[in-house]
This record gives structure tokens, C-alpha cells and sequence, in this order.
């Protein structure tokens, strides 16, 4: 651009600028490695505890709130394991007293039924009675409340599941901002929702540290980062939005950093899609998560509803679907996935386990000292020398 602008100034016209001058690098999980520093530490002493937004967490994990993945059985696994699961208020638990039929249904249509299929399930009305009675049940299950509902569902199902009995109440949209700007309707008020609802209210999904930033002061007990990763997402091809999950990660690990420091108030970061094998948790984690949430990586377990089939909440869109069914297939039970023992290399068994041996090897004892570990730019680290493994495969 000096030689374009001395070139133009030459012949008495301005410098010109591009768009693409201001573009930033970014990266995924493929593009970095965690470096090993001075010191180790034994498996055994990690610790990944914490509190989220007042639930205790023995593992830094939640089920991602699809109807695939996540139903009150479901729940109390992951519960008993250390981690939580969120249920979807608009998904077909809230819909039908029997979601099984519907699950079967979604589960075995023809790949080119399956838009028509989604989008049948989800026209039945969601019911009151079958949200309270899924809240009783997620608590029956041994599982905190925790449930999710979209921007315009919120103001109605936010202080109806906080007077049954919720204990976390999620906002997860495509893409969440500070100021939704409408002209058909009233849209939420964050600060005010958060103020007059008496159970922590958690907002997802973005990208951005301005607007996760604006977001924690208008009260969100929590930050979901992360658009269009997910395997089953497809906003990414559809709408070509999105920021890869390392920098996006770090971003709003920055903000929530900078808004402790001046506000005094820790506000939680889950890293939420993108994620399948342990490595790609522990750079979530390094680059500033407290926790991850996962999706298809859960939807292959015995006991996930979907039975070996996983798809986005975006795709019962009739006109502009956004998510589309995936085969994951069943690997095993939940505690194989998520603690072990692993019978395969491929990293997507024992998730806790690799989370733990990355800790302990690059001297992290807890989530906080993992967040500070050094990240380096290497997009040659899962290729380098692994050439026969690569053929074997």
C-alpha cells in the first residue's frame, strides 16, 4: 500500500485503502500447540473443580442443550460424572410427553427427508405442563435444572422455570449481542432480565470481547463463545459467519479478565462447539475457557437420546435451515467418553483423562494455571512425522 499511495499522490490522486488491510489472523485448534514449560505436576493433584454460576462442578464440562444429546436421564449421568447438562425448552421434550417416537423418527428418516422431518417435529406447540414437569425431572435424575431458551422465548420461559424450580437459565442464540435492534417487536432486555430474575442467567453465543464484555455488565453470570464450530452447525457455509475457536476463545477470555479487574466480578467463559478429541479441550482451556460445552462428542455415547445421531437446533428452519443431522454413531457409555479407559487412539475417549495429562505435563494444577500456559502458532503439529499414521488410517 506505500508504493500504491506514493504511485497515486504521483498523479495527484488520493492513496487508496482496502478492506483487506485490516484483516487479523485467527485460529482454530489446528493452527496452535500448548508448549511445555519449567515444571510438571502429577495427574493425580490437578484439580478440575470450580464453581459455574453456583452449581459445583467436579469437571469442566456441559452437555450441550440439543435434543440429540441432552434429556432428564441423560442429565443425571453427566451429573454423576461432574459435569452439566443443559435441556433445550424448545426442543421435543417440551413438546411431546413421549419424545421417544420423535427421536426415532428424526433418528431414521432418509438424509433427503430429513429437513421435512425436523421441521414437522417442531411445529407442536411447547407446553407449560411439560416444562415444569422436565425441571422435576432433571432434579429427580440427580441433576441441577439447568435449561436454555432463545432471545424471544426468554422474557416468557426465563421466570416460569425460575418459579418451578431452574437453577440456570441459558440465553443461547445464534450470535448474542449488547443491543438487539427490531422493528416488528420488543426485544429482551438483558440488564433488565437479568435484574428481576432470581436464578443466574447465562447469554451465548459470541465472538467478540466488546460484546461479551457490554453483555457481562448487563448481568450475564456466564459467556458461551462460539459461532457455527459445531459438527452439526452449518451457519458457518450458510450465512459465512464466524471467528475460529482459539482466538475467538481468547478474545473473551480478555474481556472477562478486564471486567474482573474493574468490576470485581468473575464471569465464566465456556468454549461451546469445535471441540472432539482431549487436545482440543486443553487449548480451549489455555486459551482462557473455564469450561467446554459439547455436543456430538456426547450425542455418540450409549445413553444420548439421539441414538448415534446428532443435529443443530438451527434446522428445523423451514426456509433457511442451519444445522443438519449428522451420523456420529455410539463409541460407548458417557463415562468412557468423558473418563475412560480409552480403547481407541484417536483421542475421543477419556476427554478428562487427556485433559489431566495436559495439565499435569505443562504444570498446570488448576483451570486458572492452565489459562496461562504458552500457546504457539503450529499449524504443522499434528502432521509432523505422523505420515504413517496418517496411511494407516
Amino acid at each position: 500500500m506505500i508504493e500504491q499511495g506514493r504511485a497515486t499522490a504521483a498523479i495527484g490522486l488520493p492513496a487508496f485503502r482496502s478492506k483487506l488491510d485490516a484483516i487479523r489472523p485467527t485460529y482454530g485448534f489446528e493452527d496452535v500447540s500448548l508448549a511445555p514449560g519449567t515444571s510438571t505436576v502429577e495427574p493425580d493433584d490437578v484439580e478440575l473443580g470450580q464453581a459455574f454460576c453456583g452449581i459445583d462442578l467436579r469437571i469442566p464440562v456441559l452437555a450441550a442443550a440439543m435434543d440429540a444429546v441432552v434429556d432428564p436421564a441423560f442429565a443425571g449421568v453427566v451429573a454423576r460424572l461432574g459435569g452439566l447438562a443443559v435441556l433445550n425448552l424448545e426442543g421435543v421434550q417440551a413438546r411431546y410427553d413421549d419424545p421417544a417416537e420423535i427421536l426415532a423418527r428424526i433418528a431414521g428418516a432418509p438424509d433427503d427427508e430429513v429437513q421435512h422431518v425436523l421441521t414437522e417435529a417442531y411445529a407442536a406447540p411447547i407446553r407449560e405442563e411439560l416444562v415444569a414437569r422436565r425441571i422435576k425431572e432433571l432434579h429427580a435424575a440427580g441433576s441441577k435444572a439447568a435449561v436454555a431458551a432463545t432471545p424471544g422465548a426468554a422474557r416468557r420461559w426465563g421466570p416460569f422455570c425460575a418459579e418451578h424450580g431452574a437453577d440456570l437459565f441459558l440465553v443461547q442464540s445464534q450470535v448474542s449481542s449488547a443491543r438487539h435492534l427490531a422493528s416488528g417487536y420488543d426485544p429482551l432486555s438483558l440488564a433488565e432480565f437479568t435484574r428481576f430474575m432470581p436464578i443466574p442467567v447465562a447469554v451465548g453465543n459470541t465472538t467478540n470481547a466488546e460484546a461479551a464484555y457490554l453483555l457481562m455488565e448487563q448481568g450475564a453470570a456466564a459467556i458461551f463463545v462460539g459461532v457455527g464450530p459445531g459438527a452439526a452447525c452449518t451457519t458457518r457455509e450458510v450465512l459465512g459467519i464466524g471467528v475460529p475457536q482459539v482466538t475467538a476463545i481468547a478474545d473473551v477470555a480478555g474481556a472477562r479478565d478486564a471486567y474482573l479487574e474493574r468490576s470485581g466480578r468473575y464471569v465464566p467463559v465456556v468454549a461451546d462447539g469445535g471441540m472432539r478429541r482431549g487436545g482440543e479441550i486443553a487449548k480451549a482451556i489455555a486459551a482462557g475457557a473455564d469450561a467446554v460445552m459439547l455436543g456430538s462428542p456426547l450425542a455418540r455415547a450409549s445413553e444420548a437420546p439421539g441414538r448415534g445421531v446428532n443435529w443443530g437446533m438451527a434446522a428445523p428452519s423451514p426456509v433457511l435451515p442451519r444445522g443438519t443431522r449428522i451420523k456420529v454413531g455410539t463409541i460407548g457409555s458417557l463415562e468412557t467418553i468423558l473418563l475412560g479407559p480409552a480403547t481407541v487412539t484417536d483421542g475421543s475417549q477419556n476427554l478428562m483423562g487427556a485433559l489431566r495429562q495436559s495439565m499435569a505435563a505443562l504444570g498446570a494444577r488448576t483451570l486458572g494455571g492452565m489459562q496461562g500456559v504458552e500457546i504457539v502458532h503450529a499449524p504443522a503439529v499434528a502432521t509432523e512425522g505422523k505420515s504413517w499414521q496418517q496411511q494407516g488410517r
